[in-house]
C-alpha cells in the first residue's frame, strides 16, 4: 500500500530535529532562557526550525522576540511578519463588513479566538496568524448568517459537526512555506462552542454567547468566557495531537489580564460544570510560561481531572501533543476517556469510523492542500490500522511543512 514517503534527510533525523527545534522555540518564545545563545544548528536544522515555527503559528511573533542571530532565520521571520500583517488588514476589513451587514440584518455575531485577542490588544497587527475568521451565531440564525456570507462573496465549502466553513468565491489556496498575504481568508460559522474529548462532547456555548446580544459584532461576555473557550479549544487539540504553541501563548497572555475571580467562569452552572478538561492545557502553559498560571488554580483542577488524564498530563510536552511528534498514533487521545464505556466506544470508532467521520475525511481530502494526491488517506481504516501496527507512519501535515521548508529557495 502507498504510505507517505520519506523525505531527505532521513525521517529519523527529521523526527529528532523537530523535537529539538520545537522545544527550543518554546523556550525562546516563553523567555524561559532570556538572552539565550543562538543554537549551533546545521542548515537542515534551521530549516526544521522554520517548519516547526510555521506549524505552531509563531513565526511572525518570533520576528519581534527571538534573539537568535542567523541571517536566513531572521529573513524568514521578518517576511512572515509582513505577510501576516497584510492578511490582518484584510481580516480587519472583512470584520467591518460583517459588522455592517449583520447590523443591517439584525443579526448578532461573536468573533472568536484570534479576532477577540486582537480586539483586546493582546497582539499587534502582524504578530498572530489567523487562518480564518471564526464567528458564533445563535443556532436559530445560522441560515441567515449563511445568507449574509453569500452576500459578502462567500460560498459554503463544507460542513462539520463543529462548524460550517465558507470560502471566498474568487480565491485559490496558496502552496508554500508559512503564511502568505494572498491566502484566502475562510470563515467558519459556529452555532455551538464544543469539543469531543474524545467521545463525550463538552459544550460551553452558554458561557460564550452574550446574555444580551445586539445586532452586529458582539464581544465575549467576559475575559473568563474567552479563557474558557481558549482552554477548551486547546484541550480538543491536545486530545487530537494538534496543539500549537500559539494556543499556549494565547492563554498565557490572557492569563496576565485575569484576576482570581475571573477564573470562576470555568465553574459556572452550564452543561459541563466541572472543567476537568482545563487541567492539561493549563499544565502545559505552566511548563513553558513560568508564573502564568496560578498554583491554586492547578491544585483545584487536579481534584476534578480524571486520574489517568491527570497523570498523563504531568508528563506531556508540546512536542508530544502536536504535529511536531512525527509519527501518527493509532489511539490518539485515548487517555481523555473518562469511563470504560467511553474507551469501548472510542476503540469501536477507531476500527469502524462513523459516517460523519468518513464524510469529514472526504471533505478534508477535497479542501486541504497538504492532503492533495495522498493515497494514504484514501485507504480503508482497516489497512491504515494494520500499517500503524507494523511500521511507523509519518503525519502528512508535518511532512508537508517539512518538505516546504527543505525545498524553499527563499530560506
Amino acid at each position: 500500500m502507498n504510505v507517505p514517503q520519506p523525505v531527505s534527510p532521513s525521517l529519523k533525523f527529521v523526527r529528532s530535529g523537530l523535537h529539538r527545534t520545537t522545544e527550543a522555540l518554546a523556550a525562546e518564545l516563553a523567555a524561559a532562557r532570556p538572552g539565550g545563545a543562538t543554537p549551533d544548528w546545521t542548515d537542515v536544522e534551521w530549516r526544521l526550525a522554520m517548519a516547526a515555527a510555521t506549524a505552531h503559528g509563531i513565526s511572525p511573533l518570533l520576528s519581534r522576540f527571538s534573539t537568535w542571530q542567523n541571517a536566513p532565520w531572521r529573513q524568514f521571520l521578518e517576511a512572515q511578519h509582513e505577510h501576516v500583517a497584510c492578511r490582518y488588514q484584510r481580516i480587519a476589513s472583512m470584520l467591518k463588513d460583517i459588522d455592517t451587514h449583520a447590523h443591517a440584518m439584525g443579526l448578532a455575531v461573536v468573533p472568536l479566538k484570534g479576532s477577540a485577542l486582537h480586539a483586546l490588544g493582546l497582539y499587534a497587527p502582524g504578530d498572530r496568524p489567523m487562518a480564518d475568521i471564526d464567528l458564533l451565531v445563535h443556532e436559530d440564525h445560522m441560515d441567515r448568517a449563511a445568507a449574509m456570507l453569500n452576500e459578502l462573496g462567500y460560498r459554503e465549502s463544507f460542513a462539520q459537526w463543529k462548524h460550517r466553513t465558507f470560502a471566498p468565491t474568487d480565491c485559490q489556496p496558496k502552496a508554500g512555506l508559512g503564511e502568505h498575504r494572498d491566502t484566502p481568508v475562510n470563515i467558519e460559522l459556529h452555532a455551538h462552542i464544543q469539543e469531543r474529548l474524545p467521545i463525550s462532547i463538552v459544550d460551553i456555548t452558554a458561557k460564550i454567547y452574550p446574555l444580551q446580544p445586539h445586532p452586529g459584532i458582539n464581544a465575549y461576555p467576559s475575559t473568563g468566557a474567552l479563557m474558557s473557550h481558549l482552554l477548551l479549544h486547546a484541550a480538543g487539540n491536545i486530545c487530537a495531537r494538534s496543539l500549537r504553541l500559539m494556543h499556549l501563548n494565547d492563554i498565557s497572555l490572557l492569563a496576565t489580564r485575569m484576576a482570581a475571580s475571573d477564573w470562576h467562569v470555568l465553574w459556572e452552572e452550564e452543561s459541563d460544570a466541572n472543567p476537568w478538561w482545563a487541567l492539561p492545557p493549563l499544565r502545559l502553559v505552566a511548563r513553558y510560561y513560568k508564573n502564568a498560571v496560578p498554583a491554586a488554580l492547578l491544585t483545584r483542577l487536579e481534584h476534578e481531572c480524571p486520574p489517568v488524564l491527570s497523570s498523563v498530563s504531568r508528563r506531556q510536552t508540546l512536542t508530544r501533543v502536536s504535529c511536531s511528534a512525527l509519527w501518527l498514533q493509532a489511539l490518539p487521545g485515548i487517555e481523555w476517556c473518562r469511563t470504560l464505556g467511553e474507551v469501548g466506544r472510542y476503540l469501536v470508532r477507531r476500527v469502524r469510523p462513523t459516517e460523519e467521520a468518513v464524510k469529514e475525511r472526504a471533505d478534508m481530502m477535497r479542501t486541504q492542500v497538504w492532503l492533495q494526491g495522498q493515497h494514504w488517506v484514501r485507504s480503508s481504516q482497516r489497512r491504515r490500522i494494520l500499517t500503524w501496527l507494523t511500521q511507523p507512519v509519518p503525519r502528512m501535515d508535518t511532512l508537508y511543512v517539512v518538505r516546504a521548508a527543505l525545498e524553499s529557495p527563499s530560506v
